[in-house]
This record gives C-alpha cells, sequence and structure tokens, in this order.
C-alpha cells in the first residue's frame, strides 16, 4: 500500500536524522582545529538538538518494526559516542582545558576509554528508565569549563572524577524517560536548554546569569540522582538481589 510506502519512507528518514549527526559532529570537530569554538559548541548544540528529537520520532513511527534489517540503536551509539565522548575530548585538548602534554592527553584517552566500557554495557540503560554510571555528558563537561576558567590541573580533576564514576554503578536520571519527578525535571530542563542555548552565541565570552542558571540544573542532576540512589526503598531492593 502507498501510505505503507510512505510510512517506511519515514522510517528512513529518521535514521537518516540520526546520522546527520555525525555531520554535526564532523563540523565541530572542523570547528575545533580552527579555534572556532564558538562555532564547534554550536555545532555539539545542534547535534544533541538531533538526538533529542530523533529518538521519539522513531518510536512514534514504530521504526523497528518498518525497517527490521536495520538497527537504529547502533547507529545512535556510534553518533552519541563521536558527539558526546571524542568530540568533546578533542575540544578539551586542543582548547588547552586539560593539563599540558602528556597528562592531558591521558586523561582524554582516559576518558574516551571509560565511555566505550559505559557505552557497550548492556545495562547501561536500566529497566526503570535511569542511566548506570556517569552517562558520558562530555560536550556538557567541556563547555563548562570552557566558561568557568578554572585552572589546568582543577579542570584534570573534574574530569578525571567524572571519568571514574562512569564505573560507578549509581542511578542517574534520563531527564525526558525517568518517571519520578519528571514534571519538575522537564521544566528545570527547559529553563537549562533555554539558558543554554542563549549561552552559545556569546562564546568565548559568556553571561554570568545564563552560566549559573544553566549549571542550577546540573546541580539539581547530580544531587536528585544521587538522592534517588540513595533512598532508603531503593538501597532495601539492592541489597535483595
Amino acid at each position: 500500500m502507498a501510505s505503507q510506502r510512505i510510512l517506511r519512507g519515514c522510517a528512513w528518514g529518521v535514521h537518516l536524522l540520526t546520522a546527520s549527526g555525525a555531520a554535526a559532529g564532523l563540523i565541530a570537530i572542523d570547528r575545533t582545529t580552527r579555534a572556532d569554538w564558538r562555532g564547534a559548541f554550536i555545532a555539539m548544540a545542534i547535534a544533541v538538538a538531533i538526538d533529542s528529537f530523533d529518538g521519539p520520532l522513531a518510536r512514534a513511527l514504530r521504526v523497528r518494526e518498518r525497517i527490521p534489517v536495520f538497527d537504529g540503536a547502533t547507529l545512535d551509539n556510534i553518533v552519541d559516542y563521536l558527539n558526546y565522548v571524542a568530540v568533546p575530548a578533542f575540544l578539551m585538548l586542543r582548547a588547552n582545558l586539560l593539563p599540558a602534554g602528556n597528562a592531558g592527553t591521558t586523561l582524554a584517552a582516559f576518558v574516551m576509554i571509560a565511555s566505550a566500557y559505559g557505552f557497550s554495557r548492556t545495562d547501561a540503560k536500566t529497566e526503570d528508565n535511569y542511566f548506570r554510571g556517569f552517562p558520558s555528558y562530555w560536550n556538557l563537561v567541556a563547555l563548562y569549563i570552557f566558561c568557568l576558567g578554572f585552572s589546568r590541573a582543577a579542570n584534570g580533576a573534574i574530569v578525571g572524577a567524572l571519568a571514574l564514576m562512569v564505573f560507578v554503578p549509581i542511578k542517574y536520571i534520563y531527564p525526558n524517560r525517568t518517571e519520578l519527578m519528571r514534571p519538575l525535571t522537564l521544566a528545570l530542563a527547559a529553563v537549562w536548554g533555554v539558558a543554554t542555548v542563549a549561552m552559545l552565541p556569546m562564546l568565548p565570552g559568556h553571561n554570568d546569569l545564563l552560566l549559573y542558571t544553566s549549571l542550577a540544573f546540573v546541580v539539581y542532576y547530580f544531587a536528585m540522582s544521587f538522592a534517588l540512589h540513595a533512598h532508603p526503598a531503593r538501597v532495601a531492593a539492592r541489597r535483595q538481589r
């Protein structure tokens, strides 16, 4: 039927949308090599926007059923590893945000290895819609340490600690899928998104109000994730396994 062919074409279009995130990543790498930090972060933001829309579209169009021979989840992981790990790790090196010399290169390599482990775990996304271990939001880490202007040593300590947290099996909120506190999380995420996008045209400078408004959601994200992980009912459930 014509309608089925159209829907199948739309399903392929969703896969094309996902793959276009890799093109955004390539542009971010190119901008980084030219020290165009604004352009690099804007390209990374476009990749995040694509990643935010392709999943809901895929579920709405039942892409897996319409194109069973093509694994969209694998494609998504490839593109996400590029944009959330490889590109920001490269940017942190080229922007001199990490310790100088071999120490910084080693730290960036550790980010790549830790995140490869995180992406490869079959339980990286839990059945109750959380991330297990720090979910490799290295694009945001790169943005914040770029704007905050900490020393290379401080940046290295932050990056190293977060890379280690990939291996620690704490559950982190999956913003648009974790059910508990989802209305609050999505409302705060919307404010975060507006503030963060508004920051991008100002780079390499920044507006303090926008920066700390954006960071407020990050504080909420970690605090709520740790609080949910430490909740007595959840601790008891883990001990019973």
